[in-house]
């Protein structure tokens, strides 16, 4: 299969674009969010360099914020680039966590395998397994409990895009579906 990043921006925006004046945009070489402001009129979730991977992850973290972190640059979340210290890489872990299950779900809803990624090429590695097995438990809450209704939406029409069958199911999601992204030259 065919994975193009032009597609998730076209079935993105048709899906958002309207009701909460946010696009995807392709970006550089750093993703960041952008609320609309004096100079733009829409929301721009903005991903690295047209890569397909790092576009899921933007959406997954537009997915995950509430109303009034949309209005703050990079949802005001806390972040440290690669490089990270032991500390830093814990807490960067604890965070991606949610957003690394929607991604992940994307992926799912596309057919496409997921590479997890703990994105600190160049800092302290922590265990990457275990940091897969929180990302699996919270995909499997998602599951039982159901996705955020953004994030419900765009697994909806990335399966129909796709031809994959819904709901999604924990065999979805099994060892063969992903991988734990060691070195790549494409980040997420």
């Amino acid at each position: 299969m065919q994975y193009n990043y032009q597609d998730l921006i076209q079935l993105f925006n048709n899906t958002f674009t309207k009701e909460y004046k946010t696009k995807l945009v392709k970006g550089g070489d750093e993703p960041i969010y952008i609320p609309a402001n004096n100079d733009c009129s829409f929301h721009q979730v903005i991903f690295a360099h047209g890569y397909y991977a790092s576009a899921l992850h933007e959406i997954a973290h537009w997915c995950q914020a509430g109303e009034a972190r949309r209005q703050l640059e990079d949802y005001g979340y806390w972040y440290v680039p690669d490089g990270r210290d032991e500390q830093q890489q814990k807490t960067f872990e604890q965070v991606e966590v949610y957003p690394q299950a929607l991604e992940w779900a994307f992926n799912a809803s596309a057919q496409k395998v997921f590479n997890i990624s703990s994105d600190n090429l160049n800092g302290f590695q922590g265990d990457r397994h275990q940091f897969k097995e929180k990302v699996f438990q919270q995909v499997l809450y998602f599951l039982e409990h159901g996705f955020p209704k953004r994030a419900a939406q765009f697994i909806t029409v990335l399966a129909e895009f796709y031809g994959t069958p819904l709901p999604l199911i924990k065999a979805q999601f099994e060892e063969k579906q992903t991988q734990i992204k060691e070195l790549s030259s494409e980040p997420f």
